[in-house]
């Protein structure tokens, strides 16, 4: 997925560090993810989710929260609240990019921080929410901290350790933490919520997502990360919660076109990959793509792919429909169909005509299935595979002509 560095200027005078992932394809909606206590936008479930909800179509920022990572600011000072000051200036950064209707995407303290800040947003901003681990209550990520918080509220700052990393706490961080009701705010909100949480997080235990759920309106689910950690260490727990998040966001989120379906042929436009494009057909959309062998993202089928196969599937279908209408007892094609650059190695098809021309070929392989096929008909669907439409159109006087719109 290509993926574009950007710095959002906040309010305080500082810039935050965010990186924005970008389908392949066309954009089709857009969400901000907040990324856990502590961590940053290059943790583990920060680029694989935001990665995979981008080959969903929905392009997805994370930043790192003030005082993290590669953004400005003093962390120790600036607490819950500066966190949901931070969401946004982001999710109002990504809004006027791409539209309102945004989806909202919190992991762990992000969770809790994406549920507060919802309804902080102009309306419309928002369009759902999912949560992963998420506390009940935002006070809980102070029992991930050594120290003396005693100390700190008394004498206004104090030394702490937070997995592993010294930070300076101010008092007014603390109190912050303790002052927000995620409950009631929960409660409040008319939002399409997910929560997605593993029964065996050792972290934040899943009576946290219990609880979120019993305080939440409808329309409102639920889903089980089982076998996952909190912090979605394994790429495919990460990538299975982006997954079920961004098939339920659909729903939801207004999915963007840029133009109708094609009435009749193929519509083929570049993305935001160096090689991406996608294709539309009447009813159907896919990508095409190169491999990563030639620089590209290997997220669809290569042109020569769709050529192999156009081929591949027209026989196929066309000695189906033959064997079909005839009766025989056919009970399956497979056609291997590869593509030769240079086929004057292969002198036994050249033809006078064709020595000194450039000339390619498309090789292809078909097994028949069916042990009641005799040889006769097995010899005429052989026949019948150089009839199908396709191998017409390749093998016959093919003209291309390009009309250059204004």
């Amino acid at each position: 997925m290509p993926t574009e560095r950007l710095t959002i200027p906040t309010t305080r005078g500082y810039e935050l560090s965010g990186a924005l992932e970008l389908p392949n394809g066309l954009v089709r909606g857009a969400a901000v993810f907040a990324h856990c206590f502590t961590c940053t936008k290059q943790s583990r479930a920060a680029i694989e989710v935001t990665r995979a909800l981008a080959q969903h179509g929905i392009a997805t920022l994370r930043f790192d929260f003030t005082g993290l990572g590669q953004s400005g600011g003093n962390f120790g000072r600036a607490g819950f609240a500066s966190d949901l000051e931070d969401l946004i200036e982001s999710a109002r950064y990504l809004a006027a990019r791409f539209g309102k209707g945004l989806l909202l995407v919190g992991h762990s303290l992000g969770g809790a921080a994406v549920l507060a800040a919802a309804d902080m947003l102009d309306e419309g901003t928002v369009a759902a929410i999912s949560t992963i681990g998420a506390p009940a209550e935002v006070e809980h990520v102070l029992g991930t901290v050594k120290g003396d918080l005693a100390a700190i509220e008394r004498d206004g700052e104090g030394q702490v350790d937070i997995g592993g990393h010294r930070y300076n706490l101010s008092r007014d961080f603390v109190e912050a933490v303790r002052e927000v009701d995620l409950l009631a705010r929960v409660k409040a909100l008319r939002i399409p919520l997910m929560f997605c949480h593993s029964p065996t997080d050792e972290i934040v235990d899943v009576d946290n997502a219990a609880q979120l759920f019993t305080a939440a309106k409808h329309p409102k689910s639920f889903i089980s990360l089982a076998g996952a950690d909190h912090l979605l260490t394994r790429s495919e727990d990460a990538r299975f919660a982006a997954d079920v998040i961004a098939s339920w966001a659909h729903r939801y989120i207004p999915m963007r076109e840029d133009w109708p379906m094609p009435k009749e042929g193929v519509v083929v436009k570049t993305g935001h990959g160096k090689f991406g494009t996608e294709v539309h057909t009447r009813s159907h959309r896919f990508l095409a793509d190169e491999p990563t062998s030639y620089g590209g993202d290997d997220s669809g089928p290569t042109p020569y792919d769709l050529l192999n196969a156009a081929l591949g599937t027209c026989t196929a279908m066309t000695m189906e429909l033959y064997a079909a209408r005839k009766g025989w007892p056919l009970e399956g094609v497979t056609v291997t169909v590869t593509h030769e650059r240079d086929h004057k190695h292969d002198s036994g098809h050249v033809t006078a005509m064709e020595e000194g021309r450039s000339l390619q070929a498309l090789n292809r392989r078909i097994e028949l299935r069916g042990d009641g096929l005799d040889e006769d008909q097995r010899q005429r669907l052989t026949e019948i595979a150089d009839k199908c439409p396709v191998h017409r159109t390749l093998e016959g006087e093919l003209h291309i002509h390009t009309d250059v719109a204004a």
